[in-house]
């Protein structure tokens, strides 16, 4: 009999884990944030957070601005991020064919990933448009509400489906899908289409439309999303064609990265 393999939460290290907790309180709209700040914010003990801050800054990881004297993101974190974008074998493969997507429809495209009910971007190539979307890589968006979100969750277990729908739903338009039944359905209707469009349902007067990208075992690892002014990017240019090349560009992807086209039987 296999010996029973141990929770990995039991290896916790606390203060490794404290120390990622004083990182990931950067990861929204505050830019900068003061010992005390942080401190209430993670109930730690104002000498810990200090400690910690004193730590990550002497490896690069926070800054301390000289003249507030609170601490920001040091360019560490940019350096890792920019190695986590060039060892992705997704970004690599996905890269040249956002490029071509956009040449032909001259609307932005991002490669987002799936985290934590999240849709994250990860890559983005935008369009030689004055008006367009403008791509910021590493933005975390809502999956109930965005393409992109929802055309990967189409294809998770119902568990995770369900997980997602048990809290509630926050709007962000007056068109964000909130009720857990009508998005048990549109994803529902994700699936048999084979892509997702999002009628300015996370920001008003954006409209997009998203594909599955799968890896060689047929799983939902990303999704390719084209994203542009909903006076241009209509609902009719969507389905007559941006939809069809999305999806194209997404298998094309997905045929790099070894998945076999023949197995959806669709050619």
């Amino acid at each position: 009999m296999a010996k029973h393999r141990r929770d990995k939460t039991n290896y916790l290290i606390q203060s490794v884990a404290h120390a990622l907790d004083v990182l990931e309180e950067f990861k929204g709209d505050v830019p900068e944030y003061g010992v005390t700040e942080l401190s209430r914010k993670l109930k730690l003990h104002k000498n810990n957070v200090f400690r910690l801050l004193a730590t990550l800054e002497a490896r690069g990881y926070v800054e301390q601005n000289k003249l507030t004297e609170n601490y920001r993101l040091g360019i560490k974190i940019l350096e890792l991020g920019q190695s986590y974008i060039r060892q992705t074998g997704l970004v690599r493969q996905a890269r040249p064919i956002m490029v071509e997507l956009v040449g032909e429809v001259d609307e932005t495209c991002c490669l987002m990933v799936l985290r934590g009910g999240q849709a994250v971007c990860v890559d983005a190539v935008e369009a030689s448009q004055t008006v367009r979307v403008v791509a910021q890589v590493g933005v975390h968006l809502p999956a109930h509400a965005t393409a992109s979100g929802k055309v990967q969750l189409a294809f998770e277990s119902d568990a995770e489906i369900e997980r997602l729908v048990a809290s509630p739903l926050r709007s962000f338009t007056s068109r964000t899908i909130i009720d857990a039944e009508a998005l048990r359905k549109e994803l529902a209707k994700v699936a048999r289409l084979g892509y997702a469009s999002e009628d300015e349902e996370y920001e008003d007067g954006v409209r997009c439309v998203s594909a599955p990208i799968r890896d060689y075992t047929g799983r939902v690892v990303g999704a390719l999303t084209v994203s542009g002014p909903a006076a241009r990017l209509t609902p009719e240019r969507i389905t007559r064609e941006v939809s069809a090349k999305v999806v194209h560009a997404a298998i094309e992807v997905s045929g790099r990265l070894g998945f076999e086209i023949e197995r959806t039987g669709t050619g």
